[in-house]
């Protein structure tokens, strides 16, 4: 998504799995920082509202 020119990180939204809060946290692609967030917490991927990947 980010290496793709055509595609807008702003329209998608990653639902990852927060230890601490025990709860899924939605973030904007384009606010997250690359070491943000392990790979393995990543539970959503949704563009445009959207669910486009679902682990």
């Amino acid at each position: 998504m980010s290496r793709d020119k055509n595609e807008n990180p702003g329209d998608y939204i990653i639902g990852y799995w927060d230890r601490i809060e025990k709860k899924t946290i939605f973030i904007k692609l384009s606010d997250l920082e690359k070491s943000d967030i392990p790979y393995h917490r990543i539970r959503y991927i949704k563009k445009k509202g959207q669910v486009v990947w679902k682990r």
